[in-house]
């Protein structure tokens, strides 16, 4: 059974290795690599760590009114993208930097207490600390990768971070996979770690979720991390790499999921 303590410290963990790794990555980005292309290519970079460092600011107010149990006001996030939209390339790169960290501090900040008592509420769901870490490492960690990948084709996702994604999976699944019209049951086992899925499609929304170890018959073998970008819509042809197979489950797969 998962130990939610041991679970929390993982996924600090893991986005501390996040945080360190995208500003070793941009910290001496100029304007020519801020406004390139990034993943997907309707992005800059200079876009990209807007859009983290502007959730950074969420991120943290929403934690700092979960904590004191108040609500934060509807228009705060709003008014949060249009000032960061207003930024220029290189000061949305400097801010991004300064809004990750500050939020890294105050996650860590949070007394085990809290850790153990406070709730987050995001639509219908109600999320634990835990979760809430989870939640921002998958954005942190795409994100991440999204300008990596610019100058590395091959780009990965790193283990640590692999390793804590693949397990958070089936909340985007719900929200952004598409139907396919075909109905059949797709068995998938990733590596590094080891896990074992089920994607249930049909006239409606496929369903993933995680199951047992099956008898080994599986219809896609592939790393954590290619599942994971599977299901964020970053494995398309050219990101692939030769440790995936790229067969006809796989390109209907990428049609599933499309990527938030």
């Amino acid at each position: 059974m998962s130990n939610p303590s041991t679970d929390t410290a993982r996924y600090l963990e893991a986005l501390h290795a996040s945080v360190n790794r995208l500003h070793g990555l941009v910290d001496g980005f100029g304007d020519d690599e801020l406004t390139q292309p990034a993943f997907p290519s309707e992005w800059t970079v200079a876009d990209v760590l807007s859009h983290l460092g502007s959730g950074a600011v969420i991120t943290t107010r929403r934690l700092e009114d979960a904590i004191a149990g108040a609500d934060t006001p509807e228009d705060f996030a709003p008014s949060v993208w249009d000032e960061w939209n207003s930024k220029a390339p290189a000061q949305q790169r400097r801010d991004a930097l300064t809004a990750d960290a500050r939020l890294m501090e105050a996650l860590d900040a949070v007394s085990d207490q809290d850790r153990d008592r406070v709730t987050f509420a995001m639509g219908p769901m109600t999320l634990t600390f835990a979760d809430y870490v989870a939640m921002r490492l998958n954005e942190h960690a795409f994100h991440t990768w999204d300008i990596e990948v610019v100058h590395d084709p091959a780009a990965v996702l790193p283990p640590t971070s692999a390793e804590v994604v693949v397990d958070h999976l089936e909340l985007v699944a719900r929200f952004t996979a598409q139907p396919t019209g075909e109905q059949r049951a797709v068995r998938v086992a990733t590596t590094e770690p080891d896990r074992s899925f089920v994607i249930e499609l049909g006239p409606e929304a496929p369903e993933l979720r995680p199951v047992d170890m099956h008898d080994g018959t599986v219809d896609l073998e592939l790393p954590a991390d290619a599942f994971a970008r599977l299901v964020y819509g970053r494995l398309d042809v050219p990101h692939t790499g030769p440790t995936v197979r790229d067969d006809k489950i796989l390109d209907v797969l990428r049609h599933v999921f499309p990527g938030p």
